[in-house]
């Protein structure tokens, strides 16, 4: 069987978008050189990012106060076989069959009902990762992120729209942060192993 690679991650460079809305926004992204190879016999960049930046992962502690932070969550709980919906195609039977990882595929943002959002609530993923925006369909915009926190799931979101539109069915994801602890999230690498 052939197998293809799919890098769902955003490239971290002067071209990404930080979150920004009206007087707030995330801290932006800087690179730039510490030292060179001329200098100091090699060469070191200096890394300055928000929790938030890029492909991410949302641990509960950034919507609810006293959540769990990125350090509860266990390495196994980022890999595996994921329970893959198309958001742009009327969902139906849900046919989880204990995949540790759902993943919410949609060409733009798109808004859910409670119903659908209360039935993929009481699946035990406790991993989700979204490409674009989703929403609950008559609540407020941060609604669907506070649900998610308020049930201990870890949210991966900003994925690379490209490549998220070519995953399929019957793969495996790694989607792999730096592992801080004592934080709301952090950078993260995502990864998609399919049948090609």
């Amino acid at each position: 069987m052939n197998i293809e690679i799919l890098d769902l991650t955003k490239t971290l460079d002067e071209n990404l978008p930080i979150y920004s809305e009206s007087a707030y926004s995330d801290p932006p992204l800087l690179i730039e050189d510490w030292c060179s190879v001329q200098s100091q016999g090699y060469k070191v960049s200096r890394v300055s990012l928000g929790t938030q930046c890029g492909t991410h992962i949302d641990a509960p502690s950034h919507f609810v106060e006293g959540g769990a932070d990125l350090g509860a969550l266990p390495v196994e709980a980022l890999i595996g076989k994921y329970l893959l919906l198309d958001l742009d195609q009327e969902v139906g039977d849900l046919d989880y069959r204990g995949e540790p990882i759902l993943f919410l595929k949609s060409s733009a943002g798109v808004e859910i009902s409670e119903e659908l959002f209360n039935s993929l609530l009481a699946l035990p993923c406790r991993v989700w990762v979204i490409v674009y925006d989703v929403s609950v369909r008559g609540r407020d915009v941060f609604h669907f992120n506070r649900a998610l926190a308020e049930a201990d799931k870890y949210l991966v979101e900003n994925a690379d729209e490209q490549a998220a539109m070519q995953v399929k069915s019957g793969g495996e994801m790694f989607a792999l942060p730096l592992k801080l602890v004592s934080t709301s999230g952090a950078p993260c690498r995502v990864v998609v192993r399919q049948p090609s």
